[in-house]
């Protein structure tokens, strides 16, 4: 099986990745998920498949990776169904994250190298407020993933959800293979700053990167919101006058790390306070 491609043209996958995955062929995705967890086992990691279905069908789907059975025997592998769950729940996000922390922190202990998961939750996306509160939980479980060896491949399927539901969730991943998300608002390392952002924002994005923003719900350190912004590539300025807002509304001043001079002349050009762009 090939490597999995991320569109963008952004930078290539950290050690431990956080995938957005939208299908519509099922066959497709299955050959994904077996790719990304075939790629945890070969690392000395523990690996869960989560689906919507009995446990002997999603055994079944995942036979094709090389010793799976044998990991499922010794405990490196494990699937969990999802069927019993109530199909109007809403996650609580922290309680969710705080699940995969024990998970890892047992995967650790157990003497794996770390944990990964690929999990279908698209019924967990179906209704307003189960998006808005899922991707809440995928912004925090990202910001796990920076510092603890955790990785996920969180699965949709697109033609229940839609493309704008589909949009919400990959914006807040660092990878997605959704084409037509331009930019990803997602964690970094903790000395980076409160959140990087990645790609392009315009203003056909703005209403996206309004909403990506809020269900982030970054916190100021020592009055200042730091965006890591290496690799974003265009912003304009109706977005920077939203990230003053934001910045305005949580006491903060917003830098942009490593902003491209182009964002630092339109900062200049309109006189804008309450956000500067920092060279380093």
């Amino acid at each position: 099986m090939g490597p999995i491609r991320m569109t963008g043209g952004l930078a290539p996958s950290p050690p431990h990745r956080h995938v957005c995955w939208s299908y519509d062929n099922p066959a497709a995705f299955d050959a994904r998920a077996r790719e990304f967890l075939a790629e945890g086992l070969a690392a000395g990691e523990r690996v869960w498949y989560v689906g919507p279905e009995e446990p002997d069908r999603l055994v079944e789907r995942m036979r094709d990776i090389p010793g799976f059975a044998d990991a499922l025997g010794r405990g490196a592998a494990r699937v969990v169904s999802s069927t019993t769950a109530c199909a109007d729940r809403v996650v609580d996000p922290p309680a969710q994250v705080a699940a995969y922390t024990a998970a890892t922190d047992e995967a650790l202990a157990s003497g794996y190298t770390g944990f990964r998961v690929v999990a279908e939750v698209t019924s967990l996306v179906r209704t307003p407020t189960q998006l808005a509160a899922f991707s809440r939980y995928e912004h925090l479980v990202d910001r796990y993933m920076r510092v603890r060896p955790m990785s996920a491949m969180c699965a949709y399927h697109r033609p229940e959800l839609g493309d704008r539901a589909i949009a919400e969730l990959a914006c807040l991943h660092p990878q997605t293979n959704a084409e037509d998300v331009l930019f990803r608002l997602h964690a970094c390392t903790p000395d980076e700053g409160v959140a990087a952002l990645r790609g392009e924002v315009d203003k056909l994005h703005q209403e996206l990167f309004v909403t990506a923003l809020e269900r982030a719900d970054l916190a100021p350190v020592d009055g200042e919101l730091v965006v890591q912004a290496h690799d974003l590539r265009f912003v304009d300025h109706r977005c920077l006058l939203q990230l003053r807002e934001y910045g305005r509304r949580r006491g903060a001043e917003v830098v942009l790390r490593g902003g491209r001079t182009s964002a630092a002349r339109l900062v200049d050009l309109l006189g804008l306070t309450g956000i500067r762009v920092a060279a380093v």
